[in-house]
């Protein structure tokens, strides 16, 4: 009775070869470090594009305004179709913006999250390691070390505490609340700077 159930136990707890563990244990690092690093391109890439919505718009304002201050003084309801375009162009842009800033911060959080997964993989090869050199250093005997459990690998993907998430979500208060005040105070520069 003694021999099945041992024979049970090792039939529900998995084991592995230490090499195979090893090996396991490297993929998952390697995959959550190129994983931190198209994170890092991706934040870059949306920020290049952040940039170039900046120039666009501002070559754009600077044509507009150009073109009014260049002719005489209109009458303020003839104002108003340059002011629309105007309003028109900044709210493109501030949405534009606004979506680029949550892209970077939604690839932020996912960066942290692999940052933290690729810690936590590193650390449990780091532990198996020592494990390993300490039998091979005691001389104790490697059949019995030859095997690892397979809840040993198991490494889950791993989420930020909530307080980073808070602070993401306050970030993006923040960014949302000054674009609505910028956008309100272009509108009405943009009205004075053409009707008075």
């Amino acid at each position: 009775m003694a021999e099945y159930d041992r024979h049970d136990y090792h039939e529900q707890q998995r084991v592995v070869a230490k090499d195979t563990a090893l090996q396991a244990l490297n993929t998952i690092i390697q995959l959550h470090f190129e994983k931190t690093l198209e994170k890092k391109r991706a934040i870059d890439l949306q920020k290049k594009e952040l940039h170039k919505l900046f120039q666009i718009f501002f070559i754009f304002l600077g044509l507009v305004l150009l073109d009014q201050t260049q002719s005489c003084r209109l009458q303020c309801s003839h104002c108003w179709i340059p002011i629309t375009l105007l309003s028109l162009a900044q709210l493109i842009f501030y949405v534009s913006v606004a979506q680029t800033l949550r892209c970077i911060n939604g690839f932020k959080y996912q960066r942290r999250c692999h940052k933290l997964t690729l810690g936590l993989a590193t650390e449990k090869l780091r532990e198996m390691k020592m494990r390993l050199s300490n039998t091979n250093a005691n001389n104790v005997s490697a059949s019995d070390y030859d095997v690892i459990g397979d809840d040993e690998l198991e490494i889950h993907y791993q989420d930020p505490p909530e307080s980073y998430f808070g602070k993401f979500k306050r970030n993006w208060a923040l960014h949302f609340g000054f674009l609505i005040l910028i956008y309100a105070f272009m509108v009405s520069s943009s009205v004075v700077l053409l009707c008075f």
